[in-house]
């Protein structure tokens, strides 16, 4: 069969898709990037928040069509979306169009799904809490170039009252150490530059075991693995709860790992934090970042939060803009509260007019703008390590530094010529703006 797949979400989806692409492709199929060349689509979908899920279902609704216009004989959901809804007797009602849903314990059922004849739709929804850590033997179909995400653990064990992710995802289940190590080294001999961890919460890692063996200790493993190697290693979604300060001093031990540090802290009210079921103070995190910089000056931070979240009163957001000043985020994003009546924080008091939030929303990146402009022109003059990853014009290339993540951050535009891509350059940057920089070769 040929098979198209749409992932959308975040890391942890794209992780998935490659997982299951793998294994189509393992069992004679073949992909393309072509949704009306494809005889079955997937879906892959996000179901975190209300704008998630409905861009899920317009998504399904949109290639959908292709079931007219196209070849397509067999349209598949699966992930986040299916699996938040799997008890609602109108979820197959409500989706027509869609042959089968699976959860997100159901990659390793994906040739099943694709090669199953039966007319009536196909519901698989495996226990979440008892899906085994992927098969290395079975190499993911990589959806990006150079970078690569890998996981170094499933679930979550935090009581966050926004967040519906334990529901979908399972409790925390850390891979082994070696395990991810061994996929490192396998991705770097694809031609991937740069390892990026992801998780829930990737400092939580090995929580769940006996003698909670520290994140600490995966990022020493595989620092030492790749040491050879011309590869950067990133880590994503840390929690401020358990960075901690041998993670820190790893860090800034080995040049291979990037001085980033992706904290989403959510809020800084106290009061705020309590609601959100958030196990930190304000003075918690104000402590956390002085801790960072005391260790790694050079480190970049980003952070996001959330605005309009039940209770949030114009005290509670000045605090949280304060606090913004006061760090000087490299990078930040901004989340408007996202109610929903299967959410813990649905029940609290005083829900947050959606105007105001959309307010404070605005007025938060307009402050970050300025923020991120200054960080910026602070590096005129400098020189970085750029991978270089795009040429969408004559004489003009886009790459990234260690201290800009793919997706979220800004990117380094590159005056030159001749570049190869998917190579390291040295940059020196000559221009800074809100988000972006820019220089020639060094």
């Amino acid at each position: 069969m040929i098979i198209f797949l749409e992932t959308l979400g975040c890391s942890r989806n794209q992780v998935d898709s490659e997982i299951m692409l793998g294994k189509l492709v393992e069992a004679g199929h073949t992909i393309t990037r072509d949704p009306s060349l494809a005889q079955v689509i997937i879906v892959n979908t996000c179901g975190f928040i209300s704008t998630a899920s409905d861009e899920a279902v317009d998504v399904i609704l949109e290639l959908a069509k292709f079931k007219e216009t196209g070849v397509c004989e067999k349209l598949i959901a699966t992930g986040c979306l299916a699996q938040r809804y799997k008890d609602d007797e109108n979820l197959v009602v409500t989706l027509p169009e869609v042959d089968a849903f699976l959860g997100t314990a159901a990659c390793e059922q994906i040739v099943e799904a694709v090669e199953n004849s039966d007319t009536q739709p196909l519901i698989l929804f495996p226990d979440p809490n008892k899906r085994p850590f992927q098969d290395l033997s079975v190499q993911r179909e990589l959806i990006t170039d150079f970078y690569s995400y890998i996981k170094v653990s499933e679930g979550c064990n935090r009581k966050c009252t926004y967040c519906i992710i334990p529901k979908l995802r399972g409790i925390q289940r850390s891979r082994p150490k070696d395990d991810i190590s061994r996929e490192a080294k396998d991705l770097v001999s694809r031609d991937v530059k740069e390892i990026i961890l992801t998780a829930e919460n990737t400092t939580d890692y090995g929580r769940d075991f006996k003698g909670q063996t520290g994140f600490e200790h995966v990022l020493i493993s595989l620092a030492d693995t790749l040491a050879k190697d011309h590869a950067w290693i990133r880590f994503l979604y840390t929690h401020p709860n358990s960075l901690t300060e041998p993670i820190i001093q790893t860090v800034k031990n080995y040049k291979n790992i990037c001085s980033y540090y992706d904290v989403p802290i959510q809020h800084a009210s106290s009061n705020i934090l309590k609601k959100m079921g958030r196990p930190y103070t304000h003075e918690d995190l104000y402590a956390l970042f002085k801790t960072i910089r005391k260790i790694d000056p050079e480190a970049a931070l980003r952070t996001t939060i959330i605005v309009g979240f039940p209770g949030e009163s114009e005290e509670d957001f000045n605090i949280a803009m304060k606090f913004i000043e006061d760090i000087g985020f490299d990078h930040l994003g901004v989340f408007i509260y996202s109610d929903s009546d299967d959410l813990k924080s649905h029940l609290l008091k005083d829900h947050v007019p959606y105007e105001i939030a959309e307010q404070r929303h605005d007025m938060i990146m307009a402050a970050q703008a300025k923020i991120s402009k200054k960080v910026n022109e602070k590096l005129l003059g400098k020189t970085f390590e750029v991978l270089v990853e795009e040429n969408p014009e004559p004489g003009v290339f886009l790459g990234r530094t260690m201290f800009q993540a793919p997706e979220v951050d800004g990117v380094t535009f590159i005056y030159a010529n001749g570049l190869e891509i998917g190579t390291f350059v040295n940059v020196r940057i000559t221009q800074g703006f809100e988000y972006d920089i820019a220089g020639e070769i060094a």
